[in-house]
């Protein structure tokens, strides 16, 4: 399953403010990219209304590129992997911290599920997100 809307992460807006601002926690397969958050950046929706977001609640984006894995359905497969993880986390958790993650797979990160997971805990743990 795939991440609430209210734990989505989109725009180039926000995207440049985790790629500048944001704290690198660096593993095997993927970077974990951690920034405070920032109201004004979020996406306009339709009617030109900011989207309306939980206080405090943690906004997330998982980027998976073509060097991955050369097919599209594998890419998938792993971001609906990170997804349904990280939703399970951070939903589970009564307090969220009012930040922005970004994780990255670095490219042949295709590797085994359990030790792609485990990685994202431990990164999670290192920039201090975990209980």
């Amino acid at each position: 399953m795939v991440l609430p809307a209210s734990m989505r992460l989109r725009g180039h807006r926000c995207f440049d403010h985790l790629h500048r601002r944001g704290k690198r926690y660096y593993g095997t397969w993927m970077v974990l990219r951690k920034a405070p958050s920032n109201a004004k950046l979020l996406r306009r929706d339709i009617h030109g209304l900011l989207t309306q977001t939980q206080p405090h609640s943690c906004r997330i984006a998982v980027v998976i590129s073509g060097k991955v894995h050369k097919r599209a359905v594998v890419r998938n497969r792993l971001r609906r992997l990170l997804h349904d993880h990280l939703r399970l986390r951070f939903e589970a958790r009564s307090t969220h911290s009012d930040v922005w993650l970004l994780i990255s797979l670095r490219p042949g990160a295709d590797a085994d599920e359990a030790n792609l997971l485990e990685e994202c805990d431990r990164l999670l743990e290192e920039a201090g997100l975990q209980p």
